[in-house]
């Protein structure tokens, strides 16, 4: 699972990073993303921008919006199968950026927070499918869910899943090709040797808190 992640440059590194325009009046740097937020994403449908999509996917056939706080992840091995997803892997592709994601691990009875970031603090866009929900009054909520996949060496010491990293190559053929088969392919784990983790403070456990503090390294007992 993947509930959790921060994305927090500044709009002239997106820019340049990702080959899109930033609107800086509307964008704003994250620390803890998390579900029911509009967060940072670059659809297929307007790869030249960045767009603002609510996290948790609602599909075009929902009868209740509330079904997109179950779905804030899709898993690899199943998006084609589940009605939920499949058509949005089809047709509404999206990278979801992020500069980092957060994780739990258990020990003992304590469940510590882990950031998880690539070693050289890169950014780096996630796999994610995307969708548009229409209310009876007319009105479109655009929502995206996020593809998760088996862990790497690294986060198998922390969790038993973990979001599809792609890699940077791929990034825009995850927008535009449209061979099924092609995009399976790509919902691997990430290579583990380009990734840190490191624990930091529960204060990330609540969507409420945001800032720097939430990436600063914490030592537990």
């Amino acid at each position: 699972m993947c509930g959790r992640f921060s994305f927090s440059p500044l709009a002239k590194i997106i820019e340049d990073r990702f080959d899109v325009k930033v609107d800086a009046s509307v964008y704003r740097p994250k620390y803890n993303c998390a579900p029911t937020q509009n967060l940072a994403v670059i659809t297929n449908r307007e790869p030249e921008k960045l767009s603002f999509l609510r996290w948790g996917l609602i599909p075009f056939w929902a009868k209740d919006p509330s079904i997109g706080n179950r779905l804030i992840n899709a898993r690899a091995e199943t998006i084609e199968e589940k009605a939920s997803f499949k058509n949005s892997f089809r047709k509404k592709r999206c990278l979801v950026l992020s500069d980092s994601f957060y994780e739990w691990k258990t020990s003992g009875r304590q469940k510590i927070p882990y950031r998880i970031k690539m070693s050289d603090d890169g950014l780096f866009a996630m796999a994610g499918i995307w969708d548009s929900w229409k209310n009876e009054g007319g009105d479109y909520t655009h929502s995206f869910s996020i593809i998760t996949t088996t862990p790497n060496e690294l986060m198998k010491e922390i969790h038993t899943r973990m979001p599809v990293i792609l890699d940077p190559g791929n990034e825009k053929r995850w927008l535009c090709e449209e061979d099924p088969g092609f995009l399976k392919s790509l919902l691997t784990p990430f290579p583990f040797m380009k990734m840190t983790a490191y624990p930091v403070s529960t204060r990330v456990n609540s969507p409420g808190k945001d800032g720097p503090v939430l990436h600063e390294p914490v030592e537990y007992p």
